[in-house]
């Protein structure tokens, strides 16, 4: 599997960072001393904060090796379909921005928003049961 370094880990990474000190000031700012019933705010939304931040940095090892795949499946020519899912949330376009820089065609990223969903469509599909396929297929690794 391809070695990512640390700046990479980092760029990728990037939302958890952001939640993990968004958490950690949510935290650390005495609301209390406002109101204490401020207290029952701030407690509860530093933890979804905190609990996202943990999940997005557990999913590294899947980021590497999605990573991976999107770069072999890309060596030799661009394939455009293979980037389409990972349009979808904002870590997904960040490791496809990743994976274009290290195969030296970023500009093909403008090629590629047309597959970027609004806000508002992405809360709208986010709020309906969705249907799970799974794929036992060495091109969806």
């Amino acid at each position: 599997m391809t070695e990512i370094g640390a700046f990479r880990f980092l760029y990728l990474n990037a939302y958890s960072f952001l939640l993990l000190i968004l958490s950690l000031i949510i935290f650390l700012i005495p609301l209390y001393m406002v109101h204490p019933l401020f207290l029952c705010i701030q407690i509860p939304l530093g933890f979804v904060c905190l609990k996202t931040s943990v999940k997005l940095f557990a999913s590294w090892k899947d980021k590497k090796r999605k990573y991976a795949v999107l770069l072999a499946k890309n060596q030799k020519e661009f394939r455009e379909d293979s980037f389409i899912m990972f349009m979808q949330a904002p870590c997904g376009r960040l490791l496809v921005k990743a994976v274009l820089s290290d195969l030296n065609i970023p500009q093909k990223y403008k090629d590629l928003e047309k597959y970027k969903k609004t806000f508002f469509q992405s809360v709208k599909e986010g709020c309906t049961p969705q249907k799970t396929e799974v794929y036992i297929n060495k091109d969806y690794l």
